[in-house]
């Protein structure tokens, strides 16, 4: 069960919501960016590596899913500053800590017969119709994104449905991701919501 959550403040910076809108990109996207690209970069390999792996051996290679958490949460750690839903600077480092931003995710053994149809299937299965429906789900995010930028602005509060909302669409979108990287173990739902609360519904419906 996958934990991605973004901590809702009660308080926002102003002073933090200006400089980030206009130099974040600087101070934030330019260093951490820079880094993420060029760890994102042997994680591709590592996954080619870890392909084969899985093949012959049907084991996934702890060090392929410790690697890959770890950037996942350097990723939300800064995706969480630079769409102004967390003040503070995201820390450096793919073993920093951050007390805004929550990452977990169980590591489980992927079967070779699952592995071969998420590798050449996947895009066709997961990729296009989830990305169909959250290519639209992005352009409400993108609204409430900038009337956030706003009403943060004049009332230092940032709404905390948009706030959920926004959060669930990287929560999505994450999903995907590690589904098709073979470390999200159930196909993904339609929906930004947490494991936890979808579990709950599943199982009220199931009653």
């Amino acid at each position: 069960m996958l934990t991605y959550d973004v901590k809702y403040q009660e308080k926002y910076s102003r002073g933090e919501l200006l400089l980030r809108t206009f130099f974040g990109w600087l101070y934030i996207g330019i260093p951490h960016g820079l880094a993420l690209l060029f760890l994102g970069l042997i994680l591709n390999f590592m996954a080619l590596f870890a392909f084969f792996i899985i093949l012959f051996t049907g084991k996934t290679p702890e060090w392929y899913y410790n690697w890959a958490v770890k950037i996942q949460r350097w990723t939300l750690r800064v995706n969480a500053r630079t769409s102004n839903l967390a003040d503070g600077y995201p820390a450096f480092g793919m073993d920093a800590s951050d007390d805004k931003t929550t990452f977990e995710l169980p590591f489980w053994q992927i079967s070779r017969g699952q592995l071969l149809l998420r590798a050449f299937l996947g895009l066709f299965y997961v990729g296009i119709p989830h990305l169909f429906v959250l290519y639209f789900r992005m352009i409400g995010t993108a609204f409430l994104m900038f009337a956030a930028f706003f009403v943060v602005l004049f009332t230092g509060k940032y709404p905390e449905n948009w706030h959920r909302f926004n959060t669930g669409t990287l929560r999505w979108a994450v999903r995907i991701n590690l589904y098709l990287s073979w470390l999200y173990r159930d196909y993904p739902p339609f929906a930004g919501r947490p494991d936890v609360n979808l579990l709950k519904e599943l199982d009220h419906l199931e009653k």
